[in-house]
């Protein structure tokens, strides 16, 4: 899955210069901590304390964390990562916001996206996602990542959404194709990964490309 911001894309700010004036964008969101976002099948919420023991789960499997930028928390510090998760209200700038993915038939929390929104940089914002591997290839990260950026754009009003994904990374970057996101950067040897030096690729989507693409679906 798309690296959820905690490493490399935090390393590597992208975007414009600073934006001097007050926007919509750069203002939070009214909303209390308690963030619920829905689709046909999932819920996207805000952390709880009983998402410490899937959320160890997936991020300790080697085959999920394979191309993200993570070291494998122990039980206590995934506790307290969900903890600290439970106050952020995603959209605040400065922020990074990780938000849990719920299936809405069991109630099972099986993944989370990311949302990053940089303080200096408020009209921009960054996105991840990761899925516990027995919810994978079902379209559910697909209709998430969906989600996250109809609220990033619709809701909060943001110019441009990147991502950054490792060159090896064929069902991400086909993930990240499929909701309209193009590839606008080819960063050569810019990571390491599995002990040598690894591609990534950036990818970027404008809101008027969202609203175009809202307008005339399927072209």
């Amino acid at each position: 899955m798309v690296a959820p911001g905690m490493s490399d894309a935090e390393r590597r700010p992208l975007g414009s210069p600073s934006l001097k004036r007050t926007t919509r964008a750069s203002v939070a969101p009214s909303m209390s901590s308690s963030f619920v976002l829905r689709t046909p099948r999932l819920l996207l919420r805000s952390f709880r304390a009983d998402d410490a023991v899937p959320f160890h789960a997936y991020r300790t499997d080697p085959e999920v964390a394979r191309y993200q930028g993570w070291t494998a928390p122990t039980q206590e510090e995934a506790a307290a990562f969900v903890a600290r998760q439970e106050q952020v209200v995603p959209g605040t700038p400065g922020t990074g916001a990780q938000i849990a993915i719920e299936l809405q038939a069991s109630g099972d929390m099986i993944g989370d996206v990311f949302l990053h929104t940089p303080r200096e940089e408020a009209e921009h914002a960054r996105i991840g996602f990761t899925l516990a591997r027995p919810f994978q290839a079902q379209g559910l990260a697909t209709e998430a990542v969906r989600r996250l950026l109809a609220f990033t754009f619709d809701d909060l009003a943001k110019h441009r959404v990147t991502a950054l994904v490792l060159a090896a990374n064929a069902r991400s970057i086909a993930l990240l194709e499929r909701v309209g996101m193009r590839r606008e950067a080819h960063h050569v040897q810019s990571t390491r990964f599995e002990n040598a030096w690894a591609d990534e690729y950036v990818y970027a989507l404008l809101r008027a490309e969202w609203e175009q693409a809202a307008r005339h679906p399927g072209t």
